[in-house]
């Protein structure tokens, strides 16, 4: 039944690359609509075991290709149709969307799904590695030449990234025998930390890459920031892919958890990342380079909850979700503005609520999930991370986080006010606008009825306190006017930070510090392991 998720998306694409007609795009949507209905009754199948679905494909024992399915994954599973039937149907009038673009993307959503479901090891790998080279195509795919420096950056980074991850999962196999995640969780309880370190040091860099952790993440804004590509392969690259890194990171850590200790140090590197992301972000003026900035310093907080644990993680793994649906709606709503004004500059934008209302509405629905405003996504899952077992260091350092993407946005929200420098006249289809707001009111709908979305979804009960919930608003409400303060009464008269700055590594920096995170997870790994 898995294995289907995996092989009709293929299937869908191959056929459209082959066969050419006219109701193609039609069809496309018609199938992806089942693909959704699908993960769905899987969630629902799911939900309802005491164990986790499991299915072996092919009749080779422990070489078998394993597919493994709990709550967690369904969940995933039914996030990525949704979001690849809300792509599928915003694209329907771009003139990019042919039979190759759809070939592409219909195999990229079948190697992410295989990502969440494969319990194999090199297979993850494999899966990986395909969905970078296609990632890397759809980046390029208007063939501009910083499109195509940007794409190919991003191809050969990953690639040295994951080969580190490669040369992991064989130490692994030498030690163990296997190549499953949840036998070889199992095999640690009996092994010494001392003789897993370097696989240790190995895979982490290669999953930290892939979460773009300081100090290599400076590949995530080419990709999902270079003017070239679409609008969709920017939300679908920053609202799904790297949730592929986050999901690997949470079955590396359990894997590894009985014989090396390793939330001290994420915990620190989330913080690290989540600062950093932040502070470059508010310096930019690319709208897209916002986001893509943001991107990281919300993953640096998604690895600060789950470091943390209990219901701090439960937390992370709901802001997940959360980022997965306000991250589209962000990059598919500055794409849109970006059409219709013919800039990226964020200080050349202005009127957007009155050229673009409907959008303007949606966009605003995306910044305050993003923020954590009271009754939007994000308040709900930031409040689980700080609720949980949290020392005072890291709560000092969300609040820093989020403080710095209120002001960031405050920023942002700039676009919406004032008057076009020139007439601007928008045209936006019909149905683009439905996606829009419909994931706008999921932004809202996943704070309103956030306890019940993540009981629902996870099983999971949180405890939220209402006093403690206003407390939280209030703290909100404060940080929003202090970014403002600051942003009209600071940040707009310091010259460094208000025409904006970039940082720019050669693909030899980005190996040396690939080679560095990989030298200061061998170090802690020798410290820290049982």
């Amino acid at each position: 039944m898995l294995y289907l998720l995996l092989l009709v998306p293929i299937a869908i694409g191959i056929c459209f690359y082959i066969f050419s007609f006219k109701q193609v795009r039609i069809l496309a949507l018609g199938l992806q609509s089942i693909v959704f209905a699908f993960t769905l009754y899987i969630f629902l199948h799911v939900s309802g075991l005491e164990t986790p679905l499991t299915e072996a494909i092919g009749n080779w024992g422990p070489l078998s290709i394993q597919l493994y399915c709990d709550r967690v994954v369904s969940v995933f599973l039914m996030l990525t149709a949704m979001l690849f039937l809300s792509f599928f149907t915003f694209v329907q009038r771009k003139d990019y969307f042919n039979r190759l673009f759809i070939f592409l993307f219909a195999t990229l959503q079948s190697l992410i799904m295989l990502i969440f479901l494969s319990a194999d090891l090199f297979n993850i790998f494999v899966a990986v590695e395909i969905s970078t080279v296609i990632c890397g195509i759809l980046i390029m795919y208007k063939h501009d030449s910083r499109s195509l420096y940007d794409g190919l950056v991003y191809l050969m980074t990953n690639i040295v990234g994951m080969l580190f991850f490669l040369l992991g999962i064989g130490f692994l196999y030498r030690h163990f025998g296997t190549l499953n995640i949840y036998q070889m969780a199992a095999y640690m309880r009996d092994a010494s930390g001392k003789d897993v370190l370097l696989p240790f040091a190995f895979i982490m860099t290669g999953v930290g890459l892939k979460c773009a952790l300081m100090p290599v993440f400076s590949w995530l804004p080419k990709a999902h920031g270079t003017p070239g590509a679409p609008s969709i392969v920017s939300a679908v690259l920053s609202a799904l892919y790297v949730k592929g890194g986050i999901y690997l990171f949470l079955r590396m850590r359990d894997m590894f958890a009985p014989a090396i200790e390793m939330d001290g140090f994420f915990l620190a590197m989330g913080i690290i990342t989540g600062m950093a992301g932040w502070i470059i972000a508010v310096s930019q003026k690319d709208i897209k380079l916002i986001l893509a900035y943001h991107t990281i310093s919300q993953l640096g907080l998604i690895l600060i909850g789950i470091s943390l644990g209990g219901a701090s993680q439960w937390g992370a793994v709901y802001h997940i979700v959360n980022h997965a649906v306000f991250k589209s709606l962000l990059f598919l709503g500055a794409g849109m503005i970006v059409d219709t004004y013919h800039t990226r500059n964020i200080y050349k934008i202005r009127g957007v609520f009155r050229t673009m209302p409907v959008v303007s509405i949606a966009t605003m629905a995306a910044i305050l999930g993003i923020t954590g405003a009271p009754l939007f996504n994000g308040s709900i899952s930031k409040y689980l991370i700080q609720s949980g077992e949290i020392n005072r260091a890291a709560e000092i350092a969300i609040l820093l986080i989020n403080g710095g993407t209120i002001l960031s946005f405050v920023k942002y929200s700039h676009i919406f006010f004032g008057n076009p420098e020139e007439p601007v006249v928008s045209s936006i289809p019909i149905i683009q606008k439905g996606v829009v707001i419909g994931l706008g009111v999921l932004c809202l709908a996943g704070g309103v009825w956030g306890t019940g979305f993540i009981r629902l979804l996870f099983g999971y009960a949180p405890n939220i306190s209402p006093l403690s919930y206003v407390w939280k608003c209030l703290i909100w409400i404060v940080s929003l006017a202090l970014g403002y303060i600051l942003y009209t009464m600071v940040l707009t008269k310091w010259n460094k930070i208000h025409q904006g700055f970039s940082i720019e590594l050669t693909f030899n920096q980005i190996c040396a510090s690939i080679a560095g995170l990989f030298a200061v997870l061998l170090a802690y790994g020798w410290l820290t392991a049982a």
